[in-house]
C-alpha cells in the first residue's frame, strides 16, 4: 500500500551505478563529515569480495568530477558544486520527478522529492552532471498547486491509508485512528493533507468528506471535478447572495444606455444550452453597408468586484463542461436567468456596432453599453436550416451574416490563419445515467457564422485597447495570446511531411504559418490527414492568458483577447470592466495582481479541459462495457514505447493496444515515423493508420480501454 519506502539498505549485490548512487547520498546526508573507503564500506554492509574494490572505484570517479574532495590521502567529504534553483515539477512517476528549471529538466528520485507533485513550485538541489540527464534533489516545496485527493480508504484496522484515483499520484495517504468511521468504508472520500513532513513514510490526511459510493454515476463525476480542484456545488451563502440581484432595469440605467431594441436580434447556441451570452443584429444602411451588432450579456453591471458572487467565480474562473452536465462559473440565477440573453425580453449588453461594406471590411464601429431584446433563440440546426432553404424567420439577416461570415473565414485563412475542426462526441443516457448511444455533434455553416463574428469582436476589443498612441501609457489588460510552436516538433513534422512530398519552410516566423496553413488545405482528404493534422495540432503552444499582448500564433492577430463570453469565462468578465472604465476616460486604472490572476485562470481552465477528457473517458469505458470481443475499425490516434492508442471511427472511443499484445514479432518505438516497427518483419503501426481492433477490457476504475489489434 505504501508505495513510497524508505527502508534499510538491502543486502543484494549492487551494481556500480546503485552503488554510486548510494555513496553520494552518504555524503550528502552529512556533507561536513569525512569518509575514507573502509567507513564507507561499514555503512555501505555488504560482504560482497569486491566491494572494497568498487568503493575505491566510486570515490575516484566522485572526486573526479566534483562531487566529492579529497581533504587528506584517503579521506573525502562532499563538495559538490551544487546549484540551488526554484523550479516546478512537470511529470511524476513512481521512480522520480522531473522538474522544470530554466527550461531544463530535473530528475529528483523519489527518495528525495518531498513528495512533490505536478504544478508544485520547489526548490531544488542541482548536482554536477557531466552527460545526460541532470539530477537534483528537492529542499522544500515553496507552493503546493494541490492538497486535496480523492479515493478509497484501505482499512488496516487501527489505522488506514486513501490510495488515489489519481494514477500520477506516487504517494498513499496515512489516515490516523482517530479519523476512521464505519461510514467510509467502501466509500470514495476527498481527504486533504495536513502533514507533509519528510521524515514520514507516507503523508498524513484528515477527511474532508464522502463523495459517495464507489461505482455510482454521480459520484464518478464528483470525483473527477475534485481531483481537478473543481467544486460541483455553489456554498451556501453564494446561492444567498444571489436573491439580492434584481433582473430589474431601473430607468436611470436605461438612460445611460443605447437602445438597440429595435433591431432585428437572435441568438444562436447548441440545442442544450441554457446560458446565452452572445447574440447578433443585422440592419442594411442606407449607404448599402450593413451595421452588424455583437451584443454581449453585461454581467459586470451584475457582478460587482470584490462581492461573494464575483470571489467564487474568480475562483472558479470558467465553466466546465462535463459528458453528462454543466457546472457553471456563476450560479444558474445568473446564467440562465439574469444575464442569460433570452429571447422576448430586454437584457443588458455590451455591444460593438460594426459598419461593414459588402466585402466583410471593416469601416468604422461603436463600442459601448446597450439594452437589447432578442426576437428569437435558435439552435444551430434551426440557423442552418434556414440558410439552406433561404427562408423563414430572419432569413434575409441569417444569410447576409452567412455571406459576409465566410469572407471573414477566408480572409483569415489567406493571412495564414490556422484551423482545427474536431467534431464534439455526445453520449445518449438513460434515465441511470448509462450511455446507450454516441454520436458526433454535427458542424455547420452557423457555427462557423458564430465563431468569426466572435473573433471579430475580441480581435477588435484587443487592438482597441492594446493600440498604444504616441505619447500614451499602456493600459493594463487581459489578452489571449498563443505562442509559436514548438521548435523542435516543427522540425520533426517538416522532416515527416518532406518525406510525404508536402513543402515546409522553416524560416521566418510567418513563412512557418503560411506552410502549416498550406499544409491543412492540401492533406485534406488524403490517407495521411489524420497523422499529419494531429502532429500540427501536438506542435502547437497552448493558449493561455497574460498582461502582456504577444499576439495569437494560432489565428494570425496581433492583438486578442476573450470579451465574448463573461457569463462562463472569469477573464472576460474582467476584460469588461477595464474595458468600461477606459471607455469612461479612466486611462490610468491601475490593476494590481493581473499577473497572477492571468496564471489563475490558466490553470483553471487547463484543469476543465483535463475534467472533460477524463469525463469523457469515463462515459467511453462505460459505453464499450456491453461491447467485450467485438471488432471496431480505428485509427491510430497515438504512439508510444509502450503501445498503440487506437480511436474507433464509429464512437470515437479511445484506448490501448499494449505492445506486448502484438504478435509474431518485437516492435520498436521509431520516433521519428511516429511508428511501432517490427524488427523481423519491418510491420509498420503508424499514427493516422486504419486498423482493425477487438476490445479486450474496459477497466472503468482506470477508465481505460484495452484493444487488440485483429
Amino acid at each position: 500500500m505504501k508505495k513510497r519506502k524508505r527502508g534499510k539498505p538491502s543486502k543484494k549485490a549492487l551494481s556500480k551505478k546503485k552503488l554510486q548512487e548510494l555513496i553520494l547520498s552518504l555524503f550528502r546526508a552529512k556533507p561536513t563529515k569525512n569518509y575514507n573507503y573502509k567507513q564507507l564500506y561499514k555503512l555501505v554492509r555488504r560482504d560482497t569480495p569486491e566491494i572494497k574494490t568498487q568503493i575505491i572505484g566510486v570515490l575516484a570517479a566522485l572526486h573526479k568530477n566534483g562531487s566529492i574532495i579529497e581533504v587528506r590521502p584517503g579521506k573525502y567529504k562532499c563538495f559538490e558544486r551544487a546549484l540551488e534553483k526554484v523550479g516546478v515539477v512537470k511529470y511524476v512517476s513512481l521512480r522520480g520527478v522531473l522538474v522544470v528549471v530554466d527550461e531544463k529538466e530535473v530528475f529528483v528520485g523519489l527518495d528525495y522529492s518531498q513528495f512533490a507533485f505536478i504544478g508544485d513550485r520547489v526548490s531544488v538541489l542541482i548536482f554536477p552532471q557531466i552527460k545526460g540527464r541532470k539530477k537534483g534533489e528537492i529542499l522544500s516545496v515553496l507552493k503546493r498547486r494541490k492538497t486535496t485527493f480523492v479515493g478509497l480508504l484501505q482499512d488496516e484496522g487501527s489505522y488506514a491509508f486513501l490510495t488515489p484515483d489519481n494514477k500520477k499520484v506516487p504517494f498513499d495517504i496515512f489516515i490516523p485512528k482517530q479519523e476512521l468511521k464505519k461510514k467510509y468504508v467502501g466509500k470514495k472520500l476527498l481527504v486533504e493533507v495536513v502533514d507533509w513532513s519528510e521524515s514520514l513514510k507516507n503523508p498524513v490526511g484528515k477527511i474532508v468528506s464522502v463523495i459517495g459510493d464507489v461505482n455510482s454515476h454521480n459520484t464518478e463525476i464528483h470525483s473527477i471535478l475534485y481531483d481537478y480542484d473543481l467544486s460541483p456545488s455553489f456554498p451556501e451563502k453564494v446561492l444567498d447572495s444571489t436573491k439580492k440581484i434584481s433582473i430589474n432595469i431601473s430607468k436611470k440605467e436605461f438612460e445611460k444606455r443605447k437602445d438597440l431594441r429595435v433591431l432585428d436580434t437572435f441568438t444562436i447556441d447548441p440545442e442544450d444550452a441554457k446560458d446565452f451570452d452572445d447574440a447578433l443584429s443585422l440592419k442594411e444602411l442606407k449607404d448599402g453597408n450593413w451595421e452588424v451588432g455583437i451584443h454581449i450579456a453585461d454581467v459586470s453591471h451584475f457582478i460587482k468586484k470584490g462581492s461573494v458572487l464575483d470571489l467564487e467565480a474568480e475562483k472558479r474562473a470558467t465553466s466546465v463542461y462535463l459528458v453528462d452536465r454543466v457546472v457553471p462559473m456563476l450560479p444558474e440565477k445568473i446564467s440562465n436567468e439574469i444575464c442569460s440573453l433570452k429571447p422576448n425580453e430586454d437584457r443588458l449588453s455590451f455591444s460593438i456596432l460594426f459598419k461593414l461594406d459588402k466585402k466583410a471590411n471593416v469601416l468604422d464601429f461603436w463600442i459601448g453599453k446597450s439594452i437589447i431584446h432578442s426576437d428569437k433563440r435558435f439552435t444551430y440546426k434551426q440557423a442552418q436550416d434556414i440558410i439552406d432553404s433561404k427562408k423563414g424567420l430572419l432569413s434575409k439577416q441569417l444569410l447576409r451574416l452567412n455571406v459576409l461570415a465566410k469572407i471573414l473565414r477566408k480572409n483569415r485563412e489567406k493571412k495564414g490563419a490556422l484551423t482545427f475542426e474536431r467534431p464534439e462526441v455526445k453520449f445518449v443516457l438513460d434515465k441511470d445515467d448509462f450511455p446507450i448511444a454516441v454520436h458526433q455533434k454535427p458542424l455547420f455553416e452557423s457555427n462557423h457564422l458564430i465563431e468569426e463574428f466572435m473573433l471579430l469582436a475580441n480581435k477588435t476589443i484587443a487592438s482597441f485597447i492594446g493600440k498604444v498612441k504616441k505619447n500614451s501609457e499602456k493600459k493594463p489588460f487581459i489578452y489571449r495570446v498563443h505562442d509559436e510552436p514548438d521548435k523542435d516538433k516543427i522540425m520533426a513534422l517538416q522532416k515527416l511531411v518532406k518525406q510525404l512530398g508536402y513543402p515546409f519552410n522553416l524560416g521566418s516566423k510567418e513563412k512557418i504559418i503560411n506552410s502549416l496553413s498550406l499544409l491543412q488545405k492540401e492533406v485534406k482528404g488524403s490517407k495521411e490527414a489524420v497523422m499529419v493534422e494531429k502532429l500540427i495540432v501536438r506542435s502547437m503552444a497552448k493558449a493561455v492568458y497574460s498582461e502582456i499582448n504577444n499576439g495569437h500564433y494560432g489565428l494570425g492577430f496581433n492583438h486578442y483577447t476573450h470579451f465574448t463570453s463573461p457569463i462562463r469565462r472569469y477573464p472576460d468578465l474582467i476584460v469588461h470592466r477595464l474595458l468600461e472604465q477606459y471607455l469612461d476616460g479612466k486611462n490610468t486604472v491601475s490593476v494590481s495582481g493581473l499577473d497572477e490572476l492571468c496564471k489563475h485562470c490558466s490553470e483553471k481552465e487547463r484543469a476543465a479541459t483535463f475534467a472533460e477528457r477524463d469525463s469523457i473517458k469515463y462515459m467511453q469505458v462505460k459505453y464499450m462495457q456491453n461491447s467485450l470481443g467485438k471488432t471496431f475499425s480505428g485509427i491510430i490516434s497515438g504512439v508510444t514505447e509502450w503501445g498503440l492508442y487506437v480511436e474507433l471511427i464509429e464512437s470515437r472511443c479511445e484506448g490501448l493496444v499494449k505492445i506486448k499484445s502484438l504478435k509474431n514479432d518485437f516492435f520498436i518505438y521509431d520516433e521519428k515515423k511516429f511508428a511501432l516497427i517490427g524488427v523481423e518483419t519491418n510491420i509498420q503501426y503508424q499514427l493516422g493508420q486504419n486498423v482493425k481492433v477487438k476490445v479486450k477490457s474496459a477497466d472503468l476504475e482506470k477508465r481505460q480501454l484495452n484493444f487488440l489489434i485483429v
